[in-house]
């Protein structure tokens, strides 16, 4: 079977995952299809162990054939970054600049390095001797938020004003910069050769600079181009060739495709929104990009729940996948924290800000597919046949389940606690 009809079987399924979430539990889409996905893949795995059907192979191989982390970060995670961008108020992120920029850079660095240097030590107490370069790895991959579980659960639940544009501007911004901290570990962990810290310096530079500059000159090309024209149809078109087109160019000159795609997606959101469109091309564009968000979500969250699919577990992992979760929430609360240390001195917050950075600091698809991204191989375990890849990934998938079943489903209390002190 074709991946082209692998996605749409998939799409299906998704959204009639969605339908009955819909009809019946009023669930959080995001929450109820991820929930829905890992309830199909447990019964896949009985089905398998009682042998009445044994679809576990040809579901893993299926799983496999799609590529998860080429359809996300080379795929479909231009399409929803961009629709991001789209829902950004530029004058609230104005305010919020400096909040957004210290913590996509600061508070992910500090969150690497106390979820790496953590889980060495705890690897050393359980006897799994997991090298410190794979441990800060994996601190890297998992330290960024993800935009796409953020906005999908958090935006919509109606925090304040100044919390909502740190979490939804930090995910969105914090991906380009993860990318370069993990691109650099890995090469030092599976490269021939240790790059070199102006070598370091320049690819921060490059990807990140010029993600942001590409995206400005895309923002600014295209939101011309729309206003010239009448036709709301050929205008809505053109929104499409952003996170096409142009991903796959800054991609070709080897700058950060995410940042720019968020770059652009603030100018035509805020710009181009208001002097570009008709208005009842402005109403198109919420819509459209609306549907595209929700259909690509639906996608993306029941193929997360499907690659579970794919592991061999082993009684370390299990003792891993339980220590990871509070491990990474030690490092998200330490890291906000830490910024907010410095935020208090110049301005007055919410005191439920670092709570709900904290707990609404969501990991999704994005980790996973970064985790993929480890070479199988590397053992680590040998006796039991455990590689790096192995242990990495199930961490992540672990920790990307706890943050959209439980963090989502239990945030909105301290959502509504931070909005009544805001009235306060």
């Amino acid at each position: 079977m074709s991946v082209y009809y692998t996605l749409c079987f998939f799409s299906t399924v998704a959204i009639f995952i969605a339908f009955i979430n819909h009809k019946f539990f009023h669930l959080q889409p995001t929450i109820a299809i991820t929930a829905g996905s890992l309830l199909l893949s447990l019964v896949i795995l009985v089905l398998g162990h009682t042998q009445w059907l044994e679809l576990r192979s040809f579901a893993t191989t299926v799983i496999e054939h799609i590529h998860f982390e080429t359809f996300l970060l080379h795929g479909v995670l231009s399409f929803l970054l961009f629709a991001g961008g789209l829902g950004i108020k530029l004058p609230h992120l104005k305010d919020q600049k400096w909040e957004v920029t210290v913590l996509a850079i600061v508070a992910t660095c500090i969150s690497t390095a106390v979820i790496g240097f953590g889980l060495y030590y705890l690897c050393q107490l359980i006897a799994v001797p997991l090298p410190l370069i794979y441990c800060l790895l994996f601190g890297a991959l998992i330290s960024p938020t993800d935009p796409i579980s953020v906005m999908a659960i958090v935006k919509k639940l109606g925090a304040p004003q100044r919390i909502a544009i740190q979490i939804e501007g930090e995910s969105l911004f914090n991906d380009g910069f993860g990318l370069v901290i993990f691109v650099t570990i890995f090469s030092i962990a599976f490269g021939s050769d240790t790059p070199t810290v102006s070598e370091t310096v320049l690819l921060f530079f490059r990807e990140t600079m010029g993600g942001v500059a590409f995206g400005l000159l895309l923002g600014v090309v295209f939101h011309h181009l729309i206003r010239a024209i009448d036709n709301h149809t050929l205008q809505l078109l053109m929104t499409l060739t952003i996170p096409t087109s142009g991903y796959a160019i800054a991609d070709m000159l080897g700058v950060s495709g995410p940042l720019a795609m968020v770059v652009s997606g603030i100018i035509i959101g805020n710009w181009t929104r208001e002097s570009g469109f008709s208005d009842q091309g402005e109403g198109y564009l919420d819509e459209f990009w609306l549907m595209v968000d929700e259909l690509i979500n639906s996608l993306l969250y029941l193929l997360i729940g499907l690659v579970m699919l794919t592991f061999s577990f082993h009684k370390e992992d299990w003792m891993l996948m339980g220590l990871s979760i509070p491990l990474v929430l030690l490092g998200r609360y330490i890291s906000v924290s830490m910024t907010y240390f410095g935020f208090r001195r110049f301005r007055t917050y919410n005191p439920m800000s670092v709570p709900i950075l904290t707990w609404g600091g969501l990991r999704g698809g994005l980790a996973i597919a970064l985790a993929m991204m480890i070479p199988p191989g590397v053992m680590v375990m040998p006796e039991q046949g455990m590689d790096v890849r192995e242990i990495i990934l199930v961490m992540t998938f672990s920790v990307v389940v706890f943050s959209i079943l439980i963090q989502g489903l239990t945030i909105s209390p301290l959502i509504i606690k931070a909005q009544r002190l805001d009235k306060e």
